[in-house]
């Protein structure tokens, strides 16, 4: 029943040839190696069972015989056959298929035969393209035969009206190499996709307008989502099922039911979507107090969990009747957030959720089968009680880590899966080994203030000018990164920031450092001084809050007025500092690089060498010593790091490194140290295991709070 979109046949779990993945097919390939002692005791029952297609689950003991004509025996077993002939189906290659995903009967039909999805996320933006294919054919060692995956608006248009989908955003070649590999897909592609994700996908230029009212019917919003979707859609419409490709349903927005602002809204990204060509099956994606609040006509409703409360599943008949059940999110872990523990969700306990969910008929996508990486500045953030952002790393504590190493998790979904399935799956890949570099030497240095005279232009602008509305990027802003504002003094006194520094600010009064500002410390004392001096204010956006009601109040930098002894502050000289790669490129080529002294604190830049002299390979980087700052690597960002965990070591993929010098170069905010270390092992930090009584509080309806 479980139908793969490469079509290779494998053996059936109820007695009757299947392709891999899952539907039936002309010859069995099993009967060694794993599973094939279980699938020559199910051989024997061929015949003697029932021929249910809905049937999942593998016969265990006796069943109840029926015997007919032999005529008519022979009859079904020649429709069948003929039916359940998917040699050929190979997406991409297909050009007969009509139907494809449909919901009947509480059941889903693909080409008109029951099908089950057992599906596994993975973001072909957190992982580098060089192991798109290691981490897809793992899904199918494990047992899935779908992938779903986001779309990040924000990378595919981070200059209002330019489109990149190319290189690691190569969304067609990711879509394309599912299908090879034999997995089916499911797209979401927002415009919002919450994600943990900075601004829930969402492009900062949006909060140009003061009006904005994100994920609403605000034509300012509309307009640029059709836009975008009108470069979107051609790469997508092509990779359909019934169009020959992997794409077998398409999610409308995502968890709408928890935000909820535009009663019409969800009506409009419908249209959006059909209007450009989208012909295969729809679906909403909600936490259970959000799903009635998420509806729309004409798409099937999935439910999101973690904890399989009793009903919840059967809450979606209630919803919506005599349709097929899906959980779209069954969390596998959980992410983090700076300053507090590394979660983790019991392995046990994940695979026997994940059984009962099955049991009870329903289909399944486990987010996250891989997490990867928010590489860059793009982590997301969360604002319930305060706010807190999240860590670089998205290993999410899921089936595969943060490398794409195995977890117990995968091997124990793996039996899972092939007990369900009943025949023996693809041999797992090997891993691919970890590299200890050892201590790398950071030999020189440059402060920010030396940098700036050269390498940047200020704006010049008698108010605090928040990051999204400065004038750069065509137009567009700046998005992400820091922004330093600049003015003269005279005298020192009681500075207060209104709470109008987003997120985090460092106080310096001409080069010295005098304190910080943020949500929680909203005023510092400066000292007094004879003459005009320079204040200054770095301010680091430490990621857009992605779920939650907040979303139009995300703009970063200074918001609003900053007061010195009550008097608001004037005259700014800004200077952007979003560090992107033509930035660090002239970076490496300022004068004024000197050795590191035994003892300097920042704002400064640290550059130093890795050198390699094998093939280079995934290893981890570990700044003990070092206080908050950015990593890049070969131009590379690899994300931030900050002292207070939980997270303490940085991934730095194989595939970015290269035989011979490597240039990493770290940005310092405060206490620099002289060595990193590149280890084999990753530290997530101190654990704190997730237990289901706890439950995860991100989804939890603003309508319940």
């Amino acid at each position: 029943m479980l139908a793969a979109p490469n079509g290779r046949t494998r053996c059936g779990a109820e007695g009757r040839d299947e392709t891999e993945g899952g539907r039936s097919g002309p010859k069995p390939l099993c009967g060694r190696g794993e599973g094939g002692a279980r699938w020559r005791r199910r051989r024997r029952c061929r015949g003697r069972g029932r021929l249910r297609a809905a049937a999942m689950w593998p016969c265990g003991g006796r069943r109840q015989r029926r015997f007919g004509g032999a005529a008519v025996l022979l009859g079904v077993l020649w429709l069948l056959a003929r039916r359940f002939n998917w040699s050929e189906l190979i997406p991409m290659r297909l050009w007969g298929r009509t139907l494809g995903l449909q919901t009947e009967n509480s059941q889903f039909l693909l080409e008109g035969m029951p099908f089950r999805i057992f599906g596994g996320s993975m973001h072909y933006f957190r992982v580098p393209r060089e192991y798109w294919e290691d981490r897809m054919l793992k899904m199918k060692a494990c047992g899935l035969n779908t992938l779903t995956t986001y779309v990040p608006w924000n990378l595919h248009e981070q200059t209002r009206g330019k489109f990149d989908f190319t290189q690691d955003l190569d969304l067609e070649a990711f879509l394309s190499l599912a299908a090879k590999n034999g997995l089916w897909v499911i797209l979401r592609p927002g415009p919002y996709i919450c994600s943990e994700w900075d601004l829930g996908g969402l492009p900062s230029w949006l909060l140009q307008d003061p009006e904005m009212q994100l994920r609403t019917t605000y034509k300012g919003f509309t307009e640029a989502v059709d836009a975008y979707f009108d470069h979107l859609m051609p790469i997508v419409v092509p990779l359909q099922y019934k169009k020959g490709g992997p794409i077998i349903a398409v999610q409308v927005e995502n968890e709408y039911g928890s935000y909820a602002k535009d009663p019409n809204y969800m009506a409009y990204v419908k249209r959006a979507l059909l209007s450009r060509g989208i012909v295969e099956l729809l679906m909403t994606s909600d936490n259970k107090n959000g799903l009635s609040f998420g509806l729309v006509e004409g798409a099937l409703a999935t439910v999101n969990f973690q904890k399989l409360e009793p009903g919840v599943l059967k809450y979606l008949d209630t919803v919506q009747r005599d349709q097929p059940k899906m959980v779209m999110e069954y969390w596998t872990g959980w992410f983090d957030n700076w300053g507090g523990p590394h979660y983790v969700f019991d392995a046990d306990e994940m695979v026997n959720t994940v059984a009962s969910i099955l049991k009870l008929g329903a289909s399944i996508n486990l987010y996250m089968f891989h997490g990867g990486t928010n590489f860059g500045f793009m982590n997301g953030a969360l604002e319930t009680d305060e706010y807190k952002s999240d860590v670089t790393s998205y290993d999410y504590d899921a089936v595969l880590t943060e490398a794409g190493d195995y977890t117990s998790k995968f091997f124990k979904l793996r039996q899972l899966f092939s007990a369900i399935i009943g025949q023996p799956l693809p041999l797992p890949p090997m891993i691919e080994s970890k590299a200890s570099y050892g201590a790398i030497l950071l030999h020189q240095y440059i402060s920010l203030w030396d940098v700036l005279p050269s390498l940047i232009q200020p704006f010049k602008s008698e108010f605090p000018v928040n990051m999204e509305n400065l004038h750069l990027n065509d137009s567009s802003g700046q998005s992400y990164g820091y922004v330093l504002y600049e003015t003269v003094i005279f005298g020192g006194g009681h500075l207060h920031s209104r709470d109008h520094v987003r997120d985090r600010a460092q106080v310096f009064v001409n080069t010295m450092y005098v304190g910080e500002l943020d949500y929680n410390t909203v005023e510092l004392s400066l000292p007094e001084g004879q003459g005009f001096r320079q204040l200054r204010l770095l301010v680091e956006n430490r990621g857009r809050v992605n779920y939650g009601l907040a979303l139009n109040e995300q703009r970063k930098g200074l918001i609003g007025d900053v007061f010195l002894n009550k008097t608001p502050l004037r005259n700014f000289k800004i200077y952007s500092l979003e560090m992107k790669p033509d930035f660090m490129k002239s970076l490496q080529q300022v004068a004024g690089w000197s050795a590191v002294p035994d003892y300097f604190v920042g704002p400064a830049f640290f550059r130093g060498r890795l050198w390699i002299e094998h093939q280079p390979q995934d290893t981890f980087l570990k700044l003990q010593g070092w206080e908050k700052g950015v990593v890049f690597v070969n131009g590379h960002n690899l994300g931030r790091y900050w002292k207070i965990g939980p997270q303490e070591t940085l991934y730095l993929p194989g595939p970015w490194l290269q035989k011979g010098n490597n240039e990493i170069v770290i940005f310092e905010e405060r206490t620099a140290g002289r060595i990193i270390q590149s280890v084999d092992i990753p530290y997530l930090g101190r654990t704190h295991k997730l237990r289901r009584e706890d439950g995860p509080r991100r989804n939890q309806s603003p309508l319940l709070r």
